[in-house]
């Protein structure tokens, strides 16, 4: 099988990039439909709209209604083709950044993904992921091209909460693990080949950039500050990450984070939050060595990640919630069958709660 690694068009990153999202957009269509949320516009909206000043390419916002759906996309396309768009810029969170890659995929425009936050690794992605409107994970929109253009404006996404940030690195840590067990099982990645040895690096680059500098950015973010921790930090979590799952894969993180939002309790997390639970989960799953757990799990306890159900919200762990959420996991076409031996249910429950015991114990050690 072939072997694929894939990237966004252009990535760019450093402080007061906002001001040349004008400039960038005037090179790739003539109107875009800027898709942002009502806080986004009252921060940013007046320093987006005077980049677009003298350029040959005018704009319209509209508010995104908090989940990416079916029908947020079909409401944003229809305006798109009303408003005769020839370009999506998707600015602010995760949520966004999926919702305008879906638009532009089907009405066949480019799309440009501008963070304020790096709670997660998707705006590099050429992938989606479509919830019901209650916020349930259905399906994952696997799209033919990656983003246009990615632009990282530090200075805002340092002003975000921290806690946003710290969930990026929770996505992000997820990265290396689970391209380990898709290089371990020869699965085919997000990109549709195999994983090429240019994206197990970028995967390891990844990890051992966190473990290096994520306590310290989360300090310096903390002093309300952008130093070369935190740029570090802002590109292993969207750019590193990106490449890396996409080109190698994704396995048993992503699949427990899915699981988990069939609980309630759950829906106050931030993805990343989730996900870093999903990667204890599948380093029981693994048996891995307690070394690795030894680095990992006090790790994820310092940078303020959850590595309990409590932590997540669940107060009761019941056996019915641990089912509930491994079934789900366990969906057909869910990444964890990328794992390199067979899972079921059963499994994957009693890794959910040997995972949370395992927070218990670090936690008081």
């Amino acid at each position: 099988m072939t072997k694929v690694l894939i990237a966004p068009s252009k990535y760019v990153q450093g402080p007061g990039e906002m001001n040349h999202l004008g400039t960038y957009a005037s090179q790739s269509g003539t109107k875009a439909l800027i898709i942002i949320s009502q806080g986004g516009y009252k921060r940013s909206g007046a320093q987006i709209e005077a980049s677009f000043k003298d350029q040959d390419c005018d704009y319209v916002f509209d508010y995104f209604h908090g989940e990416c759906c079916m029908s947020e996309i079909n409401r944003l396309k229809d305006i798109l083709q009303d408003e005769q768009c020839d370009l999506v810029i998707g600015i602010g969170g995760g949520k966004i950044f999926d919702t305008a890659k879906a638009v532009a995929y089907y009405a066949k425009t480019p799309v440009f993904i501008v963070p304020t936050i790096a709670s997660t690794d998707a705006p590099c992605s050429g992938l989606s992921v479509i919830y019901n409107e209650e916020g349930v994970f259905q399906e994952y929109l696997f799209l033919p091209s990656n983003p246009n253009l990615v632009m990282m404006d530090t200075e805002i996404i340092a002003k975000s909460p921290v806690r946003l940030t710290v969930s990026g690195i929770g996505d992000a840590l997820a990265t290396y693990y689970e391209a380990r067990a898709c290089q371990r099982s020869d699965a085919i990645s997000c990109a549709g080949g195999k994983t090429t040895l240019a994206a197990m690096a970028i995967a390891k680059l990844c990890r051992d950039t966190l473990l290096a500098e994520g306590v310290k950015a989360k300090i310096a973010l903390e002093a309300g500050v952008c130093t070369p921790s935190v740029e570090k930090i802002i590109e292993a979590n969207t750019l590193l990450s990106g490449i890396g799952f996409e080109s190698a894969g994704l396995a048993g993180a992503h699949a427990i984070h899915n699981g988990l939002t069939c609980l309630p309790e759950c829906h106050t997390m931030y993805h990343g939050e989730k996900v870093a639970f999903g990667t204890l989960v599948q380093l029981v799953l693994e048996d891995a060595p307690k070394e690795e757990l030894d680095v990992l799990v006090p790790f994820c306890i310092e940078v303020g990640l959850p590595v309990t159900m409590e932590q997540l919200g669940v107060k009761e762990l019941t056996n019915q919630k641990c089912m509930d959420v491994a079934t789900l996991a366990c969906a057909e076409k869910d990444t964890l069958h990328n794992m390199p031996f067979e899972v079921n249910s059963t499994m994957v429950a009693h890794a959910i709660k040997a995972a949370d015991a395992l927070g218990h114990y670090y936690l008081n050690k």
